[in-house]
């Protein structure tokens, strides 16, 4: 099993930025991917960027050029840096893996929240 623990998100202002951390622990040598998914109240969780163990990375429409997903192997996490930050990226980030053997894991979530 993967545990998922994430931290830094927060309240920013309309133009702000934010990192969000995704420390994994457990079986860390089956993750196979890595991504932060998002959900806004009364919205369908959705995807917002994902990178593989190579470092490929793809990213949802609506954050391409500002957001930036990074991972660091040694450390086991995986990062989110947010900037240029709009009142519609508010909602709860999660981040989450598939493993090799195509088990998902998932974090508990953390609220960012955006003011205009």
């Amino acid at each position: 099993q993967v545990q998922l623990v994430e931290s830094g998100g927060g309240l920013v202002q309309a133009g702000g930025s934010l990192r969000l951390s995704c420390a994994a622990s457990g079986s860390i040598f089956s993750i196979k991917t890595m991504a932060w998914y998002r959900q806004a109240p009364g919205k369908q969780r959705e995807l917002v960027a994902g990178i593989t163990s190579r470092g490929t990375t793809n990213y949802a429409d609506s954050v391409k050029g500002r957001f930036t997903i990074s991972r660091d192997n040694a450390n086991n996490t995986v990062y989110l840096q947010m900037s240029s930050l709009k009142p519609e990226d508010t909602a709860v980030y999660y981040c989450q893996t598939t493993t090799w053997d195509s088990n998902d894991y998932w974090g508990q979530g953390t609220q960012v929240t955006v003011s205009s």
